[in-house]
């Protein structure tokens, strides 16, 4: 099954172990020698007040369990890096 980079941004992706949902895929990492696909990446967690939020989130490409209709699984149990660190 084929998937293109702008579908993904409209999935939802949710970690396996705890259910934590982490939004839609809003970019994602590729190997620009390769052309492979190396990481998603997700909106860091609201920080509240004035709709400020905390570094994206990046998720390694071999973090993904299943990609479906709507949803994005992963699988994770550490904390995940933030984009660029």
């Amino acid at each position: 099954m084929g998937c293109c980079i702008n579908d993904l941004r409209d999935k939802e992706v949710i970690n396996v172990n705890d259910g934590r949902k982490f939004g839609c895929v809003i970019d994602v990492e590729i190997d620009t020698c390769s052309g492979r696909l190396l990481a998603i990446i997700v909106p860091g967690e609201s920080k509240g007040l004035f709709f400020s939020r905390a570094d994206d989130i990046r998720i390694p490409w071999d973090k993904i369990v299943r990609i479906g209709d709507d949803t994005i699984l992963i699988n994770v149990q550490c904390r995940l890096t933030k984009e660029g660190g």
